[in-house]
This record gives structure tokens, sequence and C-alpha cells, in this order.
């Protein structure tokens, strides 16, 4: 605020002394009588004054006085009119445009622009003051709450993020504005559909709350009220608040559907009967259009599927695409109104069958009376229609087509010879003579249009190969194919030369007769490789003979590329002059394949490309943006990455799988496919062994819990040992009793001796047979040396990542047999140890009698180590 009032000074000047007060010093004298003066007449006379300075002296008003303002809207709210005042006096200071008599020589015409901005930044710096203004919407006088709305609306315009977040965490901030729409007098209610308008912009938050306040009610009895789409501007208003609501907010849309509102759309689309002269005016086209998109944000292909499918079906149930039909078999309808109800008509039956097939069965009254798509695609390959129009027709064409088998079918089908004679027009009839047409535009949307029957069906693409077309009188008639192909090879024009490389691009994706009859025409895969090696520039064209540059000469030299690539990756050899193997390598040598790459990646890279893969509906500006098509982009993005792998040279991981067998001799094919049985052998064994090596796993860790039980057992017999041994050095010393249980322990130890040999001799077995094992292996791979692939040249390197991948194959094996010979020797040394136990424990058995019969007394203590030896011992 200091920067304001000094900013005035030095602007404005220091005035003199008997000269006329400026309008800084009036300002000042004003806000000052607001702030002081004790007596409210004073004050409401100020603010009177005040506002009727506010437009010509914004700055100073605003500068000076806005903290006064707030003072009045917070201590004299029970008195309407200085608040009203007060009010509109903040409503001219944040206005977001300048006034006729503002004047202020020294500041131009930008800064003039943002003093209202920067003077809402001021007052919500409070977020209280939003909420004193949202206060006064409660107030029924016309002279507080007209100006409540005006002000809201004001700091909407000039901090639209800022407000919405006051609002929106205001309590029932939003309900009092909703309670406007209700308002009997029209000015507040108008404008406050215009603040709701501002309030719902890209918050979806805010736009749910609006919708549960029962937005949608209101919004349509406002609009009845006004006679529909004959009303006026508030018509158009309540559509566009409709539409904030609508768009891109999934709750609300499902609100909308479920509250049965789409059925109340219906009667917006009634016409007027005929003979009547009211016309089209202004006002209803743009009524009309809001219903339209209204329609259209229901059913737009970015919903999600369910929400779609859904308003569909309720549009068919409810009549409203009954009244869109109407509409565009109407006559005397706006051009603008036909080509967005066309549209409209479009995305309401794209993907849904039922609808579908409804607007299959629409008849046009003309005569005789003709379906309806016929009379739309009639419009489209007329170059005398406007050009929005035609894409209209090709959009809605497609959308009939989209995921509609039946309706492909019926288009080919209108193509293949009849027996029956078809006296009118055909929409496969339309499609060919735009196609073959002099007419680039003509081109274009008709071999897009033709393409999308064939789109994901393959039946469809081998039906379409069966159309045989007349070209002179006396000569055989060609295929369609064949006929596409040679246009190509002859036309010039950029739009006409993309069309029909989409075309053959979808047909022949996945359809390997296709490629094959392609392919069968001489001149085809010559043409598309001179059209990739022809370098762009200006100057004379070495294949038209045309110097006329086009700068998107490289997307039609990668989308012939790309249409190799088709023919590679989908080639059946059938061709054998063309086989898959040989476009390979006439890509590698003819082209280069990094050439070939580069060429292919610029289709992607193009900027039509990427807005033509973000929506179906065409919206070029001008003829020359018509390049591409949304369903071929989807196509070029799925298949972009087999293309690049069809051309590219294999990898050696691929030379194992067979996939260079081709280019193999025979004794090089025989040795590769033994090397092939052997490493399946392998695979099998390693399969087998890993199993074993699980069990045994299983088994290893059961034994080492058995063998910590023994190491236990035999920690205490040896302590028993030693008991008995000094026992028998004391007690049995100079017997013979006493010598003979010493004999029979050397004995025992002795034994235990003995079995370690064994044990050992057994560890030497298992070795030899370990050592069998792997020569048995060795002798094996020695039956198909690798030494003798070293010889085939060129595919040595190959041979040898097989010879690595034996080797680690034999490693592996050699692993699992050793650990597998591990686990088997801990399970031998078990038993071993258990014997040796059970034959100590008899021994010392024989001990204890043998001491009882030679008279030698055993103390109790020592029988009951003895005994519990013996309990541990079994």
């Amino acid at each position: 605020m200091e920067y304001f009032k000094s900013g005035l000074k030095s602007v404005l000047g220091t005035p003199q002394e008997g000269s006329q007060p400026t309008g800084a010093e009036t300002v000042e004298k004003l806000v000052d009588r607001v702030q002081s003066s004790t007596l409210l007449d004073d004050r409401r006379d100020a603010c009177r004054a005040l506002k009727a300075l506010s437009r010509k002296f914004r700055i100073e008003v605003g500068a000076q006085g806005m903290d006064a303002l707030r003072q009045v809207l917070e201590m004299d709210r029970g008195d309407c009119e200085i608040v009203g005042y007060a009010l509109d006096t903040l409503c001219n200071v944040t206005a977001p445009e300048s006034f006729e008599d503002e004047e202020h020589p020294s500041l131009s015409p930008a800064s003039m622009g943002s003093v209202g901005e920067q003077f809402t930044e001021i007052f919500i710096k409070l977020p209280d003051n939003v909420g004193l203004v949202l206060g006064f919407l409660e107030e029924y006088d016309f002279h507080v709450r007209w100006p409540a709305v005006k002000l809201l609306t004001s700091l909407l315009a000039n901090k639209p993020k800022d407000i919405q977040e006051i609002i929106l965490v205001s309590p029932m901030g939003v309900s009092k504005l909703m309670d406007l729409l209700g308002d009997s007098r029209e000015v507040i209610r108008n404008d406050a559909l215009l603040l709701l308008i501002q309030l719902t912009k890209g918050n979806a938050n805010i736009q749910k709350i609006v919708a549960f306040e029962n937005a949608f009610d209101r919004l349509f009895d406002v609009i009845a009220e006004e006679g529909y789409s004959d009303g006026g501007i508030v018509v158009e208003d309540c559509l566009l608040l409709m539409l904030n609501l609508l768009r891109n907010n999934t709750s609300n849309q499902n609100f909308f559907k479920e509250g049965s509102y789409i059925q109340r759309l219906a009667p917006m689309f009634n016409l007027p009967p005929e003979g009547d002269d009211t016309g089209w005016s202004a006002q209803k086209v743009s009524n009309i259009h809001c219903m339209l998109q209204v329609v259209r944000t229901l059913v737009t292909p970015g919903n999600p599927a369910q929400v779609t499918m859904s308003s569909q079906k309720t549009m068919k149930a409810c009549g409203l695409l009954e009244a869109l039909c109407n509409i565009l078999m109407a006559s005397g309808v706006p051009a603008d109104i036909l080509t967005e109800t066309i549209n409209t008509v479009a995305e309401v039956i794209r993907g849904n069958q039922g609808n579908q097939e409804y607007f299959a069965n629409v008849m046009a009254p003309s005569t005789p009376p003709r379906p309806a798509i016929v009379v739309l695609l009639m419009s489209m390959v007329n170059e005398k229609q406007p050009f929005v129009l035609r894409c209209s027709v090709l959009y809605c064409f497609q959308c009939f087509l989209f995921k509609n088998e039946v309706g492909q079918s019926q288009l080919v089908q209108t193509l293949l010879p009849s027996s029956t004679e078809v006296a009118s027009l055909t929409t496969g009839q339309l499609l060919c003579g735009g196609l073959f047409s002099g007419d680039a535009l003509s081109n274009w949307f008709s071999a897009v249009a033709l393409s999308h029957a064939l789109v994901e069906n393959p039946v469809q693409k081998e039906q379409l190969l069966r159309v045989l077309l007349a070209t002179n009188i006396g000569s055989p008639p060609v295929s369609l194919l064949h006929q596409c192909t040679m246009l190509l090879q002859q036309v010039n024009k950029m739009q006409s030369k993309l069309g029909l490389l989409m075309l053959l691009s979808t047909w022949l994706a996945h359809c390997p007769p296709a490629v094959k009859q392609l392919l069968s025409i001489p001149s085809s895969i010559p043409y598309l490789t001179a059209q990739i090696a022809a370098s762009g520039g200006t100057g004379l064209c070495p294949l038209t003979g045309s110097n006329e540059h086009d700068d998107n000469e490289e997307l039609v030299q990668g989308m012939c590329a790309f249409l190799i690539g088709i023919c590679i990756n989908f080639n059946d050899d059938t061709v054998t002059s063309f086989s898959k193997e040989k476009l390979r390598q006439l890509v590698e040598k003819r082209l280069g394949l990094e050439m070939f790459l580069d060429k292919l990646g610029e289709v992607s890279k193009h900027e039509l490309y990427s807005k033509a893969a973000k929506q179906p509906q065409l919206r070029p500006k001008q003829p020359s943006e018509l390049l591409l098509d949304h369903e071929f982009c989807r196509l070029f993005k799925a298949l972009e990455g087999m293309v690049v792998k069809a051309v590219t040279p294999k990898p050696l991981d691929d030379l194992v799988n067979g996939s260079s067998e081709l280019s193999m001799s025979a004794s090089e094919n025989s040795l590769l496919l033994q090397y092939k049985d052997l490493i399946r052998e392998q695979d099998r064994k390693l399969q087998d062994l890993t199993q074993t090596m699980d069990r045994l796993t299983i088994d290893k860790s059961t034994f080492q819990v058995q063998i910590e039980d023994l190491n236990s057992t035999i920690s205490q017999l040896r302590d028993e040992n030693m008991l008995l041994r000094a026992q028998a050095s004391t007690g049995l010393e100079g017997t013979s009793a006493g010598s003979e249980a010493l004999r029979m322990l050397e004995e025992a130890r002795t034994e235990a001796q003995r079995w370690k040999a064994q044990s050992e001799e057994k560890d030497s077995i298992i070795q030899r047979l370990d050592e069998q094992v792997k020569s048995l292996l060795e002798t094996r791979l020695q039956t198909t040396s690798l030494d003798q692939v070293a010889a085939s040249g060129d595919k040595e390197k190959e041979l040898q990542v097989v010879k690595q991948q034996l080797a680690a194959a034999q490693e592996r094996v050699a692993e699992l047999e050793s650990a597998g010979s591990e686990l088997e020797k801990l399970r031998k040394d078990q038993e071993d140890l258990l014997e040796l136990l059970t034959d100590q424990d008899t021994r010392l058995n024989q001990f204890k009698t043998r001491l009882r019969e030679l008279g030698e007394k055993v103390d109790e203590d020592e029988e009951d180590d003895l005994e519990g030896y013996d309990d541990d011992s079994a």
C-alpha cells in the first residue's frame, strides 16, 4: 500500500498553495472521513463520493482507501446503503479492464491493465475479506447482493486459482453462490451464472460440489423457462456452466446419467415445424452448438468406456439419437451446426453396435430415398463442399465402422461381384470413385475411409483382394490392390500418396495373401526403394519429374520404408523373387540399414503424427495439415518395433533357434541339428539333476540335524569311556578283570579306526565313479566335435556361441553331480556311525557284566550313568 502512495506523490506531484486540490488530495480527505467520522451519514456520504471517484482515480482510491472500505464492510454491515457503496467501489478498483475516463498519462496501458490484478492481490491477502463478501450474498437487498456478485466475479477474473481455493474452504461458500440461481431478479441470476462459469473452470472439487448442490436441475429449469434453443444468451450461459461441470469429470458424468438428465436434453433438439419462418438466429446457432458440445462431453472417446457406452445406450432409448439424425437430414440447417451435428452423431454411435445399426437404417428424404451414409459420403468426395464438413463426414464414417464387423463386411460386399444389379450408388462405389478422382483431398478421404473397413478385420482384408476393376475397354480387369499400387506410382500430390500408403499398410499388415499380391507386381518394390533412396530438397524430382518440393517428403519416404517392413515381416516366401531374406538383403545392400531406419523413424517424429495419435477426430485448420490418420498412427506404433526387428540382422541367439537356417548349407544345417539335439538332451538332464538336487538338499538338511545329535552322543560316549578308564586304573588295577576291561576298550578303539579306513575306501570308490561320469560326458561331447564347424567360414562365430553354451551346460552337470556325491557320502557316513555306536553300546554292556562276574561292586551313581548312557544310545 505504501508503494502505491509513494508512487502517487511522484506521479501527481505536491500541490501548491491556492491551487485546486488534486484527485489524490480529495481521495485522502474522503478516506479520512470514512475512517474518523462518528456519524453514519458522514461515512455514507464519503463512501458515495469514493464510489464516484473510483473510476477516474482508481489507483488513488485503491491505494489509500482499501483499508477504509474493508472497515466499512466489517463495522457497518447493518447499513445496506453504505455496504453497497463500498462493494461498488471495490468492484471498480479491482476491475480487470481499464475505464475510458481513467487517466494516468505517465502509466503505460500494460501497467493500467494489471492495476486490477494488483489490487485484487492486496485484497485477498486476508482471506477473511473474501469471506466478508460471501456473507453479503445472503443479504436479499439488491444494492448489496448484486455488487457482491460483481466483486467476486472481478476477483475471480484476476486471481482465479486463489479465489477458488478460498471459496472451497469457506463454510457454505459454494452453497451461497448456488442459491443465487433461484433469485427472481434476472440480473442477479444471470451474473451469478457468469460467476459460476468462472468458478468451475479447471477445479474438479468445486465442480463436484456445484453438481451435488442440485445444479443440473436448476440449469434445466432456467433453460426451459428461457425457451430451450430459442432462448437468449442466458441459455448459452447455462449450457457453458453445464459443460464446465461435465468436461473431464467422470463423477459428474455418472451423476448426470444416473439422474436422468440425458432425457432432458432431447427436447432441445426439436426442429421447428415446416413453414416456420423464424429461421436460425445467431443466438439459436450458439445455443444448439453448446447443446451438441454437452452431448459430446458424455460420449467423447476420452471418457471411460463404461460411461460412454451407458450414455450412448440412454441417448438412443430416449430418442436423442433420432433427434440428432433428424437435424442431420433436415434442410436449411447452417453449415457449422450441420458439421457439429455430424461429429456428435459420430461419437454417439462410435463402438456401439445397436446405435451403429440404427444409423445404418436412417434414410435421407431424397428422391429416390438413399441411406444417410451414402448421402454423407457423397458430400465427402465432393470437392465443392466445405473442408470442415468433409472432415466431419469422414470422422462419422470412421466411427460407424469402429468395432463394427457387420458394417465393414457390408462395405466390402458392395465392391464384390454380385449376381443382382444394383441400381443406386453404394458406399463402395463412392469410395472407389473418390479414390481414383483427380482431387487429392478426395483421394485421401476415400483411402482412409476404405482402410477403416479393414482395421482389425483380417477376413475383410482377404475379401477385398477379390475386388476387380475394369480399366480400359478390352483389357482384362485388375485387382483393387494392383490398381492402388499403380496409382501410387503415378500420382504426384502429397496427400494422394500418403492416403494410398496408409491404405496399403493397413491392408497388408497381418495379411500374407495381400503381401503376396503386392510383391507379385514387378514394379512395386523397386518404386518403394527408389522413393526411400530419393533425396529431399529443391530441384527436379527423379521420380515424378516435378520441381515441386514438399517439406513432408521425408514422411512419404518413412511410410514407404514402413510398407517394405510390413512386406518383410508378413511375407510367406511364396514370391521367390521377393522372399523375406531377399527383401532383407535388398534393404541392407540397396538402401543401407541405417538409412532405412532413419527414414522409418521420421514418421513418428513428424509433428502431425503426435496430433493424429492423440485423438480419433480430425481437427485440421487447413487442408495441408490433413496427412495422417489416427488408426494408422496406432498401427504404426504397434508394428514399428516388429519392422525394425524384421530388417535387422538376426542376433546369434536367434541363430541357435533356427531362424537363419535358410542361409546355411545342407551339411551345416545337419550339423546344427545335431547340436540342437545335444542341447535338448543336456537340458533334459539338467532338469532331472535339478530335481534330484532339490530332493537331496532337503535330505541334507535332515541329515545335518541328525549328525549334530550324533556328535553330541559321541561326546557323551567319550566322557563315559574316560570314566571307565579311570575306574579301571583304580578299582581294577592288578586284577585280570581290569586288564580285560582295558583290552576290550583297546579293541573298541581299533574297531573305530577300522571303520574310518572303510569310510575312506568308500570315498575313493565314489570319486572314481564321479570321474567315470565326467569321462562319459566328455566322450559324448566329442562324438560331435565342434572343430568340424570351424570350416564353415562366416558361421564360426555362431557355432562358437553354441560351444560356449555346451561348456556351460557341462559345468552345470558336473556341479550337480558333485553335490549329489557329497550328499551320498554324508548318508553313508551316518549309517556307519550308527553301526559303530551300536557296537560300542554292546561292548559297554559286556564290560558291566564282566565286572559283576568278577565280584567288583559297581556304585549306584555309576550304574545310573551307565543305564542313562544305554538309554541315550538306544
